[in-house]
């Protein structure tokens, strides 16, 4: 039986991962970066994080995991599939790339 402690460990735990991996690689912003669109994660069911991964499809390994709210800088998006690929880097830590699916993306404001 799972405690209710056990629960939460459990579910703030990649959120935690993923804090630990954004502040690792932050670096200064390059100038390339700042010219793309910015955008939000947003729309990933609670418990759950939208999968940045190692290249446009469901079939590359995940990087990390990104929570609603996690800001984007979006290069190109392409479709594979029946699915929009988005080539992104974290807004905060712009040497941490990878890919996302554009359906949860959107134009922060």
């Amino acid at each position: 039986m799972i405690t209710k402690r056990e629960d939460v460990m459990r579910k703030t735990a990649p959120s935690l991962v993923a804090i630990a991996l954004l502040s690792a690689c932050a670096e200064t912003t390059p100038a390339a970066l700042v010219q793309q669109d910015l955008r939000e994660v947003f729309g990933v069911e609670e418990g759950d994080m939208l999968k940045l991964r190692a290249g446009p499809g469901t079939g590359f390994d995940t990087i990390v995991g990104l929570p609603n709210g996690t800001m984007l800088r979006v290069r190109d998006c392409s479709r594979n599939g029946g699915t929009r690929w988005c080539e992104a880097a974290l807004d905060r830590a712009p040497g941490l790339r990878g890919y996302v699916s554009e359906t949860y993306l959107r134009t922060p404001g």
